[in-house]
């Protein structure tokens, strides 16, 4: 089940403590990663709005997150009395635990330049640099990222209470409307690449790109398009601004976790910054190499893949935080509409013109000419049939909307204008200063105009 090399010849006792090691040295490292994740993104969310952030609790502020551990640890842990005892309390795992399985998936340092496949030697036996290598890793991944949602969507239901209830409702919707981006953009880099190990992906992207110098990065082969849907899809998935609506304070107060106390509370917050790392490192590991990188020489080779894997981790760091102190947050209409009706079929559309092109590389699709005029030829048809299959959608979203505003009553909106409909009522005028408001007065009215809002 698994591609480490150090099981190749079956497994000893020795085999079973370096698993166990690697398991507990990554679960170290993705919680110390979690602890400089919040106190990063307090820190970035200070500048960017003209603040400081944390700067008393250690230097720099960086035992703040410790302190908040600490106090939630303290913290009376409250069980609501109409709460199902056993789901209210088993949830906060079951949020946390998949973001760590996840990660073990990760290779987060290894030599990868020169064709080498990142693999070192540990107490006499070779290994890669991550807790397992699985065969079917990116799949792994996306029953992980299936399972996350159960913990938010329980947490709400067992709390007895109907604004958590709320939040898990949506939770469920969201993980539904954005897997399937998420899986198809995935598909796009599995067509290119060939393989399902997260290894084997790293040293795919590792080989020598176009001219010698322009990398082999998934961003690159497959477009760019399949990359933008994955970080859209991430984002959602992780319940991350803008896509947050499933702890929307100003509609219902904390969502899921809003009955949740003292260490039970922390959890979730762990989980949700242990998933943010963990979303950034899948990022970086399909489509920007991994800890694939030159080998400058002066440090051993498998560190300088762990400098690469954390300044690549880095960014998409920063652009989570970015997200969260720039971007509004959407209307839950906007939310499913972003998600059914642009990213599902341009990830489609996108993955098809992919596989139109391999097949027209390996000679399978044949329009007499050559290898280059048959890619040329496949590349117009399938981007003409993406703007066909836009206009087309388009049209019928617009067709469906109009049916809908004729069926309130509503104007018909005219192609090429802004969705606004225009509805005629009969509103009472409002007693003037100098008449008196007397029933007689305040049953005429006039017909007047009201402007609704987007539909």
């Amino acid at each position: 089940m698994t591609g480490d090399p150090y099981l190749a010849d079956g497994v000893d006792f020795g085999d079973v403590l370096l698993a166990v090691g690697k398991a507990a040295l990554a679960f170290v490292v993705l919680l110390v990663a979690v602890m400089l994740m919040v106190w990063f993104e307090r820190k970035v969310v200070g500048r960017l709005q003209n603040r400081l952030g944390p700067n008393v609790a250690g230097p720099f502020g960086l035992f703040q997150t410790l302190a908040d551990g600490i106090k939630l640890f303290f913290k009376e842990d409250i069980i609501p009395t109409r709460a199902d005892r056993f789901v209210f309390q088993l949830a906060p795992y079951l949020s946390l635990v998949p973001a760590f399985l996840t990660f073990s998936i990760i290779p987060i340092a290894g030599d990868f330049s020169d064709g080498q496949n990142g693999a070192v030697t540990m107490f006499g036996r070779e290994t890669y640099l991550q807790v397992a290598d699985l065969p079917v890793g990116i799949l792994f991944f996306l029953a992980m990222s299936s399972l996350a949602v159960y913990g938010i969507m329980l947490a709400g239901w067992s709390s007895g209470s109907k604004y958590p209830l709320l939040g898990s409702v949506r939770a469920s919707a969201q993980a539904i409307s954005y897997e399937a981006a998420l899986g198809l953009s995935l598909a796009s880099v599995l067509l290119v690449t060939g393989a399902l190990s997260t290894n084997s992906i790293v040293q795919v992207q590792a080989a020598g790109g176009f001219g010698g110098f322009v990398p082999n990065w998934n961003i690159i082969v497959t477009g760019f398009v399949p990359f933008v849907v994955f970080l859209l899809a991430g984002t959602a998935e992780l319940n991350r601004p803008p896509f947050d609506l499933v702890e929307a304070e100003q509609e219902i107060v904390g969502g899921f976790h809003t009955e949740y106390s003292s260490i039970r509370f922390a959890l979730f917050f762990l989980a949700e910054f242990m998933n943010t790392v963990t979303m950034s490192a899948i990022i970086v590991t399909l489509f920007f190499g991994g800890p694939a990188g030159p080998n400058l020489g002066f440090l051993p080779g498998w560190l300088w893949g762990f400098v690469w894997f954390f300044s690549k981790l880095l960014v998409f760091l920063f652009t989570f935080v970015w997200f969260r102190a720039t971007l509004p947050r959407l209307r839950y209409d906007q939310l499913m509409d972003l998600g059914w009706k642009l990213l599902i079929p341009l990830a489609l559309g996108w993955l098809l013109l992919l596989a139109g092109i391999r097949l027209a590389r390996s000679g399978q699709i044949d329009f007499g000419g050559s290898d280059f005029a048959n890619v040329a030829l496949v590349m117009s048809i399938g981007v003409a049939g993406l703007v066909a299959g836009a206009a087309l959608l388009s049209l019928a979203i617009r067709a469906a909307r109009n049916e809908r505003l004729k069926a309130s009553g509503l104007e018909a909106v005219p192609v090429g204008e802004t969705a606004m409909a225009v509805v005629t009522a009969r509103v009472p005028d409002p007693p003037q200063p100098s008449e008196p408001s007397d029933s007689s007065d305040s049953t005429d009215s006039t017909d007047s105009t009201m402007v609704a809002g987007k539909v």
